[in-house]
């Protein structure tokens, strides 16, 4: 677990920091805590419970940032096998803001493709902070078109603040490149899942977004903007973030409600960031039985049901004139 912490989580940081060195002091036979440590261990836990099923729309947007999170590649090891990752789009060059390649689930061939962020500043520069440019979503096309040429489906994973807005991404042609992706994605005649693993950030999200299934973490968001930049447009006051947030409705809670997403998926106890290899049982198990359910379909109802599951979203009221 990183050191980083997030100013609601230092009260129970700071517990379970007593909790260690209780355990330290009584591996050494200083003296017996094992009462004391029962009774703290208790309070841990329900703090815990308490903080994290209480957090605000706000506070959901730092956790999705965790800087400890798991991020693709993280998920990739977890849960996949003989990954092999493919570079380059054939046009311009290679983006390592997006990872994909070829893997086994369950012993099974899929393609694996998501954004990548980056751990220390160094890596951070090299991924672009995980804002793909224009020629990270032409490779992520590439692989798809090779998936379904090869009859194999597709699993994205999406964590992003948005499309890098570079002059060099706009002349490349940023617009066209996540436009093209889209429509591409549309009439993909494999599986598509999608899953939404931390910040869900505009065009650059929905870029590996169109999916017949789209899962999310409970601690993800998932937007159309994100709320430092709505509170400046709306508010002309970009200190004004956490009034954005809840105005945007951007949390996995959120979007089940309006059947944005399809499946909530819970997150390790005190979030993604605590327990890597539960989180990703936990989306494992999730993909595990959509896909199961999709491969029941043939490839014109699997594009059917892609295009019906989009159509469907949002209220429309009819009036006749």
């Amino acid at each position: 677990m990183s050191h980083y912490a997030l100013e609601f989580e230092k009260p129970l940081l700071e517990l379970e920091s007593k909790i260690e060195e209780l355990k330290q002091l009584s591996a050494a036979g200083t003296a017996d805590f094992a009462d004391e440590l029962v009774k703290l261990e208790k309070k841990s836990k329900k703090l815990q419970k308490e903080i994290f099923a209480d957090l605000s729309r706000w506070q959901i947007v730092q956790l999705s940032r965790h800087q400890a999170r798991p991020y693709t590649l993280d998920y990739v090891r977890h849960l996949f096998t003989d990954f092999v990752e493919l570079h380059g789009d054939r046009r311009f060059g290679e983006d390592p803001a997006i990872v994909g390649g070829f893997a086994r689930f369950d012993g099974e061939p899929v393609l694996v493709i998501g954004h990548q962020k980056g751990r220390s500043t160094k890596e951070n520069m090299q991924r672009n902070f995980g804002m793909p440019r224009p020629e990270g979503y032409r490779k992520a096309l590439r692989l798809m078109e090779l998936a379904e040429r090869f009859r194999r489906p597709i699993l994205t994973f999406i964590d992003t603040a948005g499309a890098y807005p570079g002059i060099g991404a706009e002349e490349r042609g940023q617009a066209e490149a996540i436009a093209y992706n889209l429509e591409v994605m549309a009439r993909l005649t494999v599986p598509v899942i999608c899953t939404v693993i931390g910040e869900g950030g505009s065009g650059g999200a929905i870029a590996l977004g169109v999916g017949n299934r789209v899962l999310m973490l409970e601690f993800g968001v998932y937007s159309v903007i994100s709320p430092e930049a709505c509170s400046s447009i709306l508010y002309r006051d970009p200190t004004k973030a956490e009034k954005a947030a809840d105005a945007l409705r951007l949390t996995a809670r959120d979007l089940k409600g309006f059947n944005i997403v399809d499946e909530v998926v819970p997150e390790a106890p005190g979030g993604a960031h605590r327990d890597h290899a539960k989180t990703a049982e936990n989306v494992g198990e999730a993909m595990r039985r959509h896909l199961a359910e999709l491969r029941k379909l043939s490839p014109e109802q699997l594009v059917a049901d892609r295009y019906a599951r989009f159509r469907a979203l949002g209220v429309f009221d009819e009036e006749v004139v």
